[in-house]
């Protein structure tokens, strides 16, 4: 897979090597890509084959006193004497661009200690071999047996898979790593009387199109969620017990606490967590993982700046222990880089992102945890969030809260649910975790509504003490 990229391999040697002529520090990043989206619904069949990263490279160079970056979407050896002065020029320009009488900054060179990694991508069905054919008629099958279901107008069902081969090179370092994900969503749109609601399920998986077979067996389940919504009433605001299912678990993580703990954020002072190190932030039932610990759509084994990933605890029962950085951000708190460097694309600058990012499970079950409630709500299918980490606040939308009386689920459902609160309060107010951690790789995170980046959430069933409107 991605044989272009061993052909040029060589010649990027040669271009470390010419570099370090003339640089402290030298890396080059590869990367290659193959994409495709296919999706179904009343509005007919499309299918995509434009996906983020696609095929190019990052040259980057440090000095004691600055960094450079070129990216480029060609290279042959005959281009390096070139490359090598517009690193020389890029640097000289940095410099003249300070006010004068104004002294370059330290810069600390990055750790070049020495790795060799070769990894392959593992899956049972490659989508690419299994054909547009195959996986049309499939996705068709599923849409519609959810046709049929009862006030349903539309059911939209799509796959989509990315095969990326990234390579890392440094004088010390040769990382060369292939992955491939898969995501399938179906949503259904449906109507009773004036009303009109859509829910919605997506899946997720570090492989390829064998998680077609998951999505197949579950149209019921989304159709029925469908016709609960249909007669849902609106939330009552107030705070209540709730339990969380992994989802919007996983949804808290990223958004509640994920971003908060992004450390180029601590660099420009723009986030609280910073004054918060070695306190607590959570009930000490909270332990925050971010890293590649566990296999899911964002588990690379090195970032996109050649730092080798692991696991990194950012909360450990409770009290908040480190933050997530890239390399630069690193140098600059004069901390370990944690790898999460990560680029939207060849052509991005890379900033500190999450990966898979999820709170530890605990001993409960979600039965225990809904027969605790005296009154109070079940929360699924979340669908959008957001953080502000200068002030710890949250604001997340949740499609359903089905209502618990008495130690019961009711059968009342309420919809749409706004989740809002102080993160910390809404984290120390955890009192019950689940015992199985489940995490999903369905969506993107941008940073600043930008610089898209696939990103994996998840967690156990959990309760807590929340904010509904």
């Amino acid at each position: 897979m991605f044989e272009r990229l061993d052909a040029v391999k060589p010649a990027l040697r040669k271009l470390i090597a010419a570099l370090r002529e003339r640089f402290a520090y030298a890396s080059v990043l590869a990367t290659d890509e193959r994409y495709r989206m296919w999706r179904v619904s009343k509005n007919g069949i499309s299918i995509t084959s434009e996906g983020d990263g696609g095929y190019g490279f990052v040259i980057r160079v440090f000095d004691k006193t600055g960094c450079a970056e070129y990216s480029i979407n060609a290279f042959s050896e005959q281009m390096i004497p070139e490359i090598v002065q517009q690193m020389q020029t890029r640097l000289d320009a940095e410099r003249a661009a300070l006010p004068e009488g104004i002294a370059p900054m330290p810069t600390a060179i990055p750790d070049d200690s020495p790795a060799v990694l070769k990894k392959e991508a593992t899956f049972e069905i490659d989508p690419a071999v299994l054909g547009d054919e195959a996986i049309l008629d499939r996705i068709g099958r599923i849409r519609d047996k959810g046709m049929k279901a009862e006030n349903v107008l539309d059911i939209a069902c799509s796959v989509v898979y990315s095969a990326d081969r990234k390579i890392f090179l440094s004088e010390h370092r040769d990382l060369d790593e292939s992955h491939m994900w898969t995501n399938a969503s179906v949503g259904a749109l449906g109507s009773r009387g004036e009303e009109i609601k859509n829910s919605y399920k997506v899946y997720s998986l570090l492989g390829g199109a064998e998680l077609l077979t998951e999505v197949e067996g579950d149209i019921d389940h989304v159709v029925r969620n469908l016709n609960d919504l249909l007669r849902s009433e609106p939330m009552i605001p107030g705070e209540y017990e709730c339990v969380c299912d992994p989802e919007v678990t996983g949804m808290i993580v990223h958004e509640a606490f994920g971003h908060g703990v992004e450390m180029d954020m601590f660099v420009k002072d723009r986030a609280q967590a910073r004054q918060f190190m070695g306190e607590y932030v959570a009930s000490p039932l909270v332990t925050m993982h971010d890293g590649s610990a566990v296999d899911e759509c964002a588990t690379w084994a090195f970032d996109d700046e050649g730092t080798l990933t692991g696991d990194t605890v950012i909360i450990d029962k409770g009290v908040l222990r480190r933050g997530m950085c890239d390399a630069l951000s690193a140098a600059r708190l004069g901390v370990a880089p944690t790898g999460n460097g990560r680029r939207e694309s060849y052509e991005r600058k890379a900033y500190t992102r999450m990966t898979n990012t999820y709170f530890e499970g605990g001993s409960a079950t979600k039965e225990e945890m809904i027969a605790s409630i005296p009154y109070g709500f079940y929360l699924e299918e979340p669908t959008s969030g957001m953080e502000d980490p200068k002030n710890w606040g949250i604001q997340c939308m949740v499609n359903t809260a089905r209502e618990i009386r008495d130690g019961k689920l009711t059968g009342r459902v309420f919809s749409p649910i706004v989740l809002t609160g102080y993160v910390p309060d809404l984290l120390k107010s955890v009192s019950m975790m689940g015992g199985k951690v489940e995490l999903g790789g369905g969506g993107y995170c941008g940073k600043g509504y930008k610089e898209w980046v696939k990103v994996s959430d998840g967690g156990a069933y959990m309760k807590a003490r929340i904010r509904l409107g």
